[in-house]
């Protein structure tokens, strides 16, 4: 039987490639802050479920849906920010190929978002 758990270094990105497993990422630094964030964030969610068992009127749940859906967008392009200037820069910095990668992963990245 083989062992199906993957270790931090295998594991898959949702643009296919291996995800670093070691080392500190670019959000490290502020990733007490961004937990605030995402908390108030699912706070919002949470709050649209109780609009919707409460039936409130359609326009002040979407009102909501928007305001929720800026929260995560700006929380993507802060994400999206400190990314650039650390694992992209940190990979122009050693030189090589990977910065190539690193830059195509940004602009996978940025496509994802602009589809959304």
């Amino acid at each position: 039987m083989t062992d199906t758990t993957a270790t931090p270094a295998a594991v898959e990105t949702a643009a296919g490639a291996s995800a670093p497993g070691s080392g500190p990422h670019g959000y490290s630094k502020d990733k007490e802050a961004h937990l605030k964030r995402l908390r108030r964030i699912e706070g919002q969610v949470r709050g649209l479920q109780r609009m919707v068992e409460e039936d409130v009127y359609c326009i002040d749940i979407l009102t909501q849906v928007s305001a929720s859906t800026k929260a995560l967008q700006s929380f993507a392009l802060q994400l999206l920010e400190e990314h650039l200037r650390h694992c992209v820069a940190d990979a122009a910095a050693r030189g090589g190929d990977e910065i190539d990668a690193k830059v195509e992963e940004a602009t996978a990245a940025i496509a994802r978002m602009l589809r959304a």
